[in-house]
């Protein structure tokens, strides 16, 4: 499903409403994709609407899929990036393979548990987009995620977790691949899987986790890639294998004990 669809400067956007798992589609002037950019931000809704307690719906049969020469999953390129911007990884290379870097490691930040806290979240924004955009997708994601929302997903109004349980979300790229790069512009997807929900014994808001394609449209601004606009679409979702969901507590302590990586081709 997609979450926002941009063409000639204009945006279609579609915010999360509580209790909507498809919420309308609104029109905007900006260049953002509102929610597009929040990588998980679906999934908590469908987290949100399933009932306490209640298991996660389990997608069947195969995606379907075209033939063509998947890039290669090993790493390549001439450097590892070595800046930073706050936790963010900066410093990405002006080609194709600087570009895909920084699509990566920005659906990570996109993804993560700050994103659902006022503070961290503006902080993520401002490091991964252009300033040119930045203002308007602020108020718009302080707005996606009201008190009320964030209480349907088990949160305060601050975005924190009940004592004794750990809230989890977490995006991990699969792959990347350029659609389109110019120098100054590039058009790159992000094939991810994500997790998403609270751990902990008593949870009622079990971790599942989500396939997704993340599309970010980047602009080279002053010396680093940004994003200026991106959209969400389900899948390639693998069919489920038969591994035995694991223990509340061994995802919390898994969540607690395993961190995460900078991307980089």
């Amino acid at each position: 499903m997609s979450l926002g669809d941009e063409h000639d400067g204009q945006t279609r956007t579609r915010l999360p409403e509580t209790g909507a798992p498809r919420p309308p589609a609104r029109s905007s002037r900006s260049l953002v994709a509102v929610v597009g950019v929040v990588v998980l931000l679906i999934a908590a809704i469908a987290l949100a609407n399933r009932g306490d307690g209640g298991p996660a719906d389990t997608p069947s049969g195969t995606p379907g899929a075209g033939a063509r020469s998947a890039a290669p999953t090993a790493a390549t390129g001439t450097r590892p990036v070595t800046g930073r911007n706050g936790d963010i990884p900066a410093g990405f290379a002006r080609d194709e393979q600087g570009a895909q870097s920084a699509a990566a490691n920005y659906a990570v930040a996109l993804g993560s548990v700050d994103m659902f806290q006022r503070g961290p979240r503006e902080s993520i924004v401002r490091a991964t987009h252009d300033p040119a955009v930045a203002d308007a997708l602020v108020r718009n994601l302080d707005t996606s995620y009201s008190t009320a929302f964030l209480a349907e997903i088990g949160l305060d109004a601050n975005g924190t977790a009940p004592s004794g349980l750990t809230f989890v979300s977490r995006t991990v790229p699969v792959g990347t691949k350029v659609k389109d790069f110019t120098g100054d512009t590039a058009t790159v997807e992000v094939w991810s899987t994500g997790l998403v929900g609270l751990a902990g014994e008593g949870s009622t808001k079990p971790v599942t986790s989500t396939w997704f394609t993340l599309t970010e449209k980047l602009r080279w601004v002053g010396d680093d890639w940004k994003i200026v606009g991106s959209e969400q679409a389900e899948g390639p979702t693998p069919v489920n294998g038969d591994n035995r969901a694991s223990l509340a507590d061994d995802i919390a302590k898994a969540v607690e004990g395993y961190g995460g990586f900078t991307y980089a081709r």
